[in-house]
């Protein structure tokens, strides 16, 4: 029987993106179902006192994350195609962190363009017309995996975890064995964490 994999993203964090690209390694060689779905570090992050540079960067995100929210309730079948498209140019493009509302502006719509969706999606970028939409689907993380947690949320047949962090994209069975490994706990009823300092910064190569 396929494995059920449900996987938040948001298409601006670049550990989610490396998270994101390991369970596409997954997809070659073990047989699950993935559901892609949004949530946004700018909701997560809405209303708290930050740092001023990082909260710039969170209004940056609100824009991808509301064409995410758009996309995922009226073309769901597309948003696993955009999330690749839109995080190869965000991430292994160097487009990365960028700050102030409308930052993603130049990228939304060559993405829509190059996955086929309508281009009048890039316009809700910059409206609230689709946060309602965004925040349930954020909250959909949040019920499964609890509060204060960031990016991904990955749920494993019936149970979520924020996770795994990983800084480096596990390729062909070694991505196979690690998904073995995570499923096994995700099963075990009593396991909830693991958790070390990390060292070292992502490579999405």
């Amino acid at each position: 029987m396929s494995a059920q994999v449900k996987f938040w993203f948001d298409v601006s964090c670049p550990f989610c993106w490396i998270t994101s690209r390991w369970i596409k390694e997954v997809e070659k060689v073990r047989d699950i179902t993935v559901e892609w779905v949004p949530m946004s570090l700018a909701v997560l992050n809405d209303g708290r006192d930050l740092d001023p540079t990082y909260m710039k960067m969170m209004e940056a995100n609100w824009g991808p994350a509301r064409v995410f929210a758009a996309v995922a309730t009226e073309h769901p079948e597309s948003v696993d195609e955009l999330y690749t498209v839109l995080g190869k140019m965000v991430h292994n493009e160097g487009n990365g962190g960028r700050k102030g509302f409308g930052g993603y502006d130049d990228l939304i719509p060559v993405a829509l363009e190059k996955v086929g969706l309508p281009a009048s999606l890039a316009a809700v970028a910059n409206t609230d017309e689709w946060d309602g939409a965004l925040r349930e689907f954020h909250a959909g993380a949040m019920d499964s995996v609890g509060d204060e947690v960031g990016t991904p949320v990955v749920k494993l047949g019936d149970t979520a975890f924020f996770g795994p962090v990983l800084t480096r994209i596990p390729r062909g069975e070694e991505a196979g064995k690690i998904f073995d490994g995570a499923f096994a706990l995700a099963e075990y009823p009593h396991f909830f964490e693991i958790k070390r300092t990390r060292t070292e910064d992502p490579e999405f190569n």
